[in-house]
């Protein structure tokens, strides 16, 4: 691959461990630090159907889904995701699976164009997400109903094995998933920075590193820090690879 070889990884376990090991598979270094920890919801109330179809915008929905009681009532609608690694890991058995092109606006022309006006979608989400479904279907006379069934809560600081990476300069580039771990990374750099002590400089560290992004709106975080970002030509983990190799 190119010059970029020493790899933050910074997204929620396991999907951290597993990028990790496809970077260790392409010969390069992954140093692994989750900034988001997700938990399950399990108060959670299913809203009132019937509903037409189910919408799932992001794997950490689609595995916090698989554990459900809720499931079995839900499989006998077309299933609607937001790409393949989401589609991958979603549970089985729905009547019909609708795999959208790895984004939210990809996913809303999807729905938009399989469902008729007055169709009721349960969106399965987490309490952050990176598309309301709901205002962008509007216009279509499409409802969208919130089934929020699990959390992403931050981490309050980076590790130590990560701050001194980054201050000693042993960082090429950070791999980027969501705008959630992005805006993470800036707050607790900036964090850091204001305290002082051993992980002072982290902002300065992270502006000469290359923010891989998945996305523009993963991008906007770290680009607002003034830090160097390229976003993948798809909204896929082949696309950050891509970027690897320029």
């Amino acid at each position: 691959m190119g010059a970029l070889t020493r790899i933050l990884v910074t997204r929620p376990q396991p999907d951290a461990e597993a990028t990790a090991a496809r970077l260790g598979a392409a010969g390069l270094s992954a140093l692994v630090d989750p900034l988001l920890i997700v938990e399950p919801i399990r108060a959670a109330a299913l809203p009132a159907g019937p509903f037409d179809a189910v919408a799932l915008t992001s794997v950490n929905g689609a595995r916090a889904l698989a554990a459900r009681p809720e499931l079995s009532a839900l499989t006998r609608l077309p299933l609607y995701a937001v790409g393949r690694r989401t589609a991958a890991v979603a549970p089985e058995g729905f009547a019909d699976l609708h795999i959208a092109g790895g984004d939210g606006a990809a996913l809303v022309a999807l729905i938009r164009t399989s469902l008729p006006r007055g169709a009721r979608v349960l969106h399965v989400a987490g309490e952050d997400r990176a598309v309301d479904l709901g205002a962008a279907l509007a216009g279509d006379g499409i409802g969208v109903e919130l089934f929020v069934i699990y959390r992403a809560v931050p981490a309050p600081a980076l590790a130590p094995e990560t701050c001194a990476a980054l201050v000693a300069g042993q960082i090429d580039a950070a791999i980027h998933f969501s705008p959630r771990t992005a805006a993470t990374l800036v707050a607790c750099a900036q964090a850091a920075d204001r305290a002082g002590g051993l992980a002072a400089g982290l902002c300065a560290a992270l502006a000469r590193v290359q923010h891989l992004c998945f996305s523009a709106n993963v991008a906007a975080p770290l680009a607002g820090a003034g830090w160097p970002t390229r976003i993948a030509d798809s909204p896929t983990e082949e696309g950050l690879f891509a970027l690897l190799d320029r």
